[in-house]
């Protein structure tokens, strides 16, 4: 192999690492997501749980957060639970960020 196979190689592999990364952290901003609207619709312990999963299963419905945040506003909206777009979206934004924390600690060990 070439120095530049061999990098290609690696830059291909911290590729796919990224990428995993990227997906655990959405996965797991998306489980915080869901808990955080559970507590505010008064679910908790297994409901809660239960409701985390769908919350997560929510986002492989399209490409991108609108399906994870229509499925967080519509179930807070029947349970007469009031939040705006705004305040759903910027509690993504801060869950990402926590999840974001919360897997690089794990990766450092």
């Amino acid at each position: 192999m070439t120095q530049f196979d061999d990098r290609e190689q690696a830059y291909e592999k911290e590729f796919a690492r990224n990428e995993e990364f990227d997906f655990k952290v959405n996965a797991r901003r998306n489980k915080l997501l869901g808990l955080w609207a559970a507590e505010k619709m008064g679910l908790s312990g297994d409901a809660a749980d239960a409701y985390a999963k769908e919350v997560i299963a929510s986002d492989f419905e399209e490409a991108g957060d609108e399906d994870v945040y229509q499925k967080v506003h519509g179930d807070l909206s029947t349970k007469g639970v009031d939040f705006s777009e705004h305040q759903i979206r910027r509690e993504m934004e801060n869950l990402a960020i926590k999840a974001r924390e919360q897997m690089s600690a794990e990766l450092k060990g």
